[in-house]
This record gives C-alpha cells, structure tokens and sequence, in this order.
C-alpha cells in the first residue's frame, strides 16, 4: 500500500494577523478602561499574543513586511485611540488554528495504523497554535500486543519503518511501546511518531505520544502529550495531570513558536491549569504565560501576563491578576509601552471587591490621569474550573483502562514518600 506523501510538500505560511478593538470609559471626566461586569479571560487566552498595548505617544508605525504587498502597519494613535488599543499581534504560522482547546481534530491528520505487513501512513504534519492539551481520543493510539519490527518502501519510493516491543522494570514497571516514522526517496523529509503507556504496582498509569517531522523546505517541528495518572502522596487522593509541548521553526524565515501547556486534577476539585508560549517573526517576538488555581474549596487565582518587542526596540505588554473567595477578591493589572528612544508609558489599575455589591477602582498612569471611586457593581468570577475532575475523567478512558502487570502474592510495592525528617530537628532546643 502507497504512503501519502502529500505532507512531504507542505510549505508553512507566517504571516501576521492584526486587530484593533478599542474601548472607551468616562469616570469623574476622566478616561479609564471599561469593565464588564462578567469578566471571563479564557478568550484572551486563545491567542498567542494578544498584547493590549497603550501609548499616549504621536502616531509611531511599527512596520513588518519583505515586500510592498504584503506591507502593514500598526499605528498607536491618541487621536482616534483612546488609552487602550487591542492589538493582536498573532502570527498565523504554519499552524495557526480557529479551533478552541478543546475540539482537536487530529485524526484528520493521524490515521491509525495499517494492518501489519502494510506502511503506517504519512503522519508528517505539524502541530498547531492554540490548540491546548489534546484529549486522548484525538491522538488515535493503538499499541501492538507482540513485538514488530518491519519496514518498507512505498510506490513513490519513500520508505517506511514501523516496531513495537516491551520494557520491565522493578516495582512491577511495564512500557509499552511502538515507533513508527518515513522519509521520502531523496530524504529531503522525514517524520517519526512513538506510542507509549506504562504502568506499575503503585497504581500509577501514563499514556504518551511524541512526533517530530521536517520537509523540504526546511521547516521542523517537535510535538509531545503525556496524561497520567498517580496518587498523590501525602493526600493519598488520585489525581490526573495532562501536558502537551509544541515548537515549530521554518526553514526559509527567522520564525518559530513553543508552547508548553499543563493540567492537573485532583479527586477533591483542586485544578491547576496553564501555559508559557513564545513566538517569533523575522524582527518581532512575543511572549504569553498564564495560569489558574483553584484549591477546590472555592478560593481562585487567575492571571496573565503577555509581552511583545521588535528590534527596533518598541516593546509593549499587558498584565493582570485576580484573587476571590466568598465573593470577596481584588483584580490589578498593569499596561505599558516603551518607545525606541527608551520612553515608558504605563497604566496600572485595580478594583477591590467587598462582597457587598460595591467596588472600589482605582488607577493612574504616567501622563498624569488617576481615578479613585466607589460603585455599584455585581462581582463575577469563576470559583470552580469549567473542565474539572469529572470532565478529565469522563475523557481518560484508555488512560485508566491501562492493566499493570500481575503482582506475585506477598510482594508489595515500594511507595516512595520522599525523605524522613531529621529527628534531630524534633528535639526541644
């Protein structure tokens, strides 16, 4: 059976897309950003870098292009902008994606293996941007349950490999594994995949993918997923932590982007969620991180923080935090520019939640404007985690579907809770 080879001539496009929202608010005469009532950060997340930037300076274009037509421009104008400009700054690498988080349609792209005496079928296309932590129906894997080793060369005179096997280890430790990948015939292109879960008598269970391919043109990219499962030590509850690391570099420009994203769950309603991404275009970069907490009892933190420069030397970013239990919490943020000849302009801005149906806002920035007033507003915030235990669980079925090697009657596994403390530091001094 031919191999595809249709991901042997993928060219990866990057180019840049740009928006401009821009809000206004009145307080006391005067400017300050307008909030919503019901604030939800998890569209603000999707972009890689999404930078609010704010300048009070004249009009300073920002150029990014190689040729006339694809020329454009980024203005900071005070005369149309008010302080806050929403420039979305978000190369649409090779991989740019529309797709939320949470609807991963790899399977378009990774079809499962071929029955055996057959090549595995292309899987040389790269990752994408934005797409978070993938769940494991998405990935498509299916381990073999003997060890293989074969390979073969298709009608297009590409070559294939495929094997499997299995690795033992103490405490009853079991990897399974198979690796597959290809090159074309004049091995301008390449792409590898490897499958794996383990598993040993601790109750601890990993199911992991990692690929890598590159093509003609020179552009590369590296993928890993991983989702485990383990108790934790000292709250003996289980507990679930998903993870996905992304990069890709093209081979005819100075572009790239890594993103590196994780969750964990535990049975009690603790979640930690969140992810660091850079990318680069010729002569801009950015950056983004961000995270949440939730402890599970209803107390939350939630921030951001993005950044962005050219080497011209503008930079500008946007940053902010939030703290809630009980109705009660604060949100801060901060926006600033500095200007090619070192000029800083920022903003900082806060509010302080009562739990009373009144908040306090307050704020300044370095042009002189400052606001310090009492309202009447409805606090919103997210105490519990919109995908939480039961989601993860609900989408982890080969993860705990995994079976351990059988334990001998008698032998027990071998917990390791770290080291004891000194009795020496129980004594009275």
């Amino acid at each position: 059976m031919a191999s595809s080879s249709r991901g042997f001539t993928t060219r990866l496009d990057f180019r840049l897309r740009r928006l401009v929202d821009i809000s206004r608010g009145q307080v006391n005469g005067l400017d300050e950003p307008r909030k919503r009532k019901r604030v939800s950060f998890e569209g603000e997340r999707i972009g890689v870098s999404r930078i609010s930037c704010c300048c009070s300076d004249p009009v300073v274009p920002i150029r990014s292009c190689k040729s006339v037509e694809k020329c454009e421009e980024w203005r900071f104008d005070p005369k149309k902008s008010s302080h806050r400009s929403r420039i979305q700054a978000s190369p649409s690498m090779p991989f740019a994606s529309s797709q939320s988080c949470s609807v991963s349609k790899q399977g378009k792209f990774y079809p499962r293996c071929t029955p055996r005496n057959s090549g595995p079928q292309s899987r040389d296309s790269p990752p994408k941007r934005d797409t978070g932590i993938a769940n494991e129906k998405d990935w498509g894997i299916s381990l073999l349950n003997e060890n293989v080793n074969e390979t073969g060369t298709n009608e297009d005179g590409s070559t294939w490999y495929r094997e499997s096997g299995e690795d033992l280890g103490e405490n009853g430790y079991r990897c399974r594994w198979t690796r597959m990948g290809g090159r074309s015939h004049d091995d301008s292109s390449e792409w590898k995949e490897t499958w794996w879960e383990k598993s040993d008598w601790t109750g601890y269970k990993e199911l992991g993918v990692e690929k890598s391919g590159r093509n003609a043109e020179g552009d590369s990219w590296w993928e890993t997923w991983q989702e485990v499962l383990h108790q934790d030590e000292w709250s003996n509850l289980a507990r679930i932590e998903r993870s996905a690391q992304k990069q890709a570099k093209s081979g005819t420009e100075n572009a790239g982007w890594y993103e590196k994203w994780w969750e964990k769950y535990d049975a009690k309603g603790w979640t930690e969620k969140g992810a660091h991404k850079y990318g680069r275009l010729n002569e801009q970069s950015w950056w983004e991180k961000w995270g949440e907490h939730y402890d599970g009892r209803g107390s939350v933190l939630k921030w951001t923080d993005k950044w962005a420069e050219t080497e011209l030397g503008t930079k500008w970013g946007d940053k902010w935090e939030e703290k809630f239990f009980a109705g009660i919490g604060s949100r801060q943020g901060e926006t600033w520019h500095v200007s090619p000849s070192g000029e800083r302009w920022s903003r900082t801005w806060g509010e302080e939640h009562f739990g009373n149906g009144k908040v306090h806002k307050y704020g300044k920035s370095t042009t002189g404007e400052s606001w310090d007033i009492v309202v009447d507003e409805e606090t919103y915030y997210e105490a519990e985690p919109h995908y939480g235990w039961a989601d993860v669980v609900g989408d982890s079925s080969q993860l705990l579907s995994i079976q351990p090697r059988d334990r001998p009657p008698g032998v027990f596994p071998n917990l390791d809770f770290g080291p004891s403390p000194d009795p020496a530091d129980d004594q009275p001094g």
